[in-house]
């Protein structure tokens, strides 16, 4: 089954930063990265529950070639992406993130 995928405001916002950093260090860059983008999500959209809950319910899905990551919750027939973030940051920062989403 493929659930359907809704990203929040604040992902995109991410994904745009992250696309327009990577776009600024080579022309090119930011497309490949977002088509691993697109290739995470087409997984995650048919395997939710491949990552366990990590922080609360929060999950997250670590991007190939990129360090980034998604962090989404999968709620019954949906999955909502709340971040694409750095894989650096820490659970204090999708705290934050759920809070402002919720």
């Amino acid at each position: 089954m493929k659930y359907a995928v809704i990203i929040s405001p604040e992902a995109e916002n991410d994904l745009q930063d992250a696309f327009s950093w990577y776009e600024a260090r080579r022309d090119g860059l930011g497309r490949d990265f977002l088509l691993q983008i697109d290739a995470a999500l087409a997984f995650m959209a048919r395997n939710p529950e491949a990552h366990p809950p990590e922080y609360k319910t929060a999950r997250k899905h670590l991007i190939k070639r990129f360090p980034y990551k998604i962090v989404y919750l999968f709620e019954k027939q949906r999955i909502v992406v709340l971040a694409v973030i750095h894989g650096k940051r820490g659970p204090r920062f999708v705290a934050q993130r759920m809070n402002a989403i919720r």
